[in-house]
């Protein structure tokens, strides 16, 4: 069964960098792949995503983050830069799949990301 898998999180502090991964199993080829984050006591919500040649940012991250994905791999990178201690959260693999008679998304389990002032 598909499954994604993120690392890279980790204990950073402000201005420093991260780089997370998430590898999706299986042969399937992901359409759309991307990254969210959820802060204790908040909702969930959009970090990037790329699909197509196409990528969003939150207007949050924009010029700090940089998303990527090999597609051979079915991989995405999330590289960020110049971190804040607001950046604080779990952060989640997005991935969603569409073709004739299917339209499935995926969930990583999250990666911890903390940075200290």
């Amino acid at each position: 069964q598909v499954r994604l898998v993120e690392s890279g999180g980790g204990l950073v502090q402000a201005g420093g960098s991260l780089r997370l991964s998430c590898v999706a199993s299986g042969s399937i080829v992901m359409n759309d792949m991307g990254w969210y984050r959820q802060a204790p006591r908040e909702q969930r919500e959009l970090v990037a995503m790329i699909s197509a040649g196409s990528t969003i940012y939150a207007d949050s991250v924009k010029g700090r983050f940089t998303i990527s994905r090999d597609n051979a791999k079915n991989t995405v990178y999330l590289q960020m830069n110049s971190l804040k201690p607001e950046d604080t959260a779990v952060y989640y693999c997005n991935a969603r799949t569409v073709g004739f008679g299917y339209d499935y998304i995926y969930w990583g389990q999250g990666t911890q990301v903390t940075v200290s002032s």
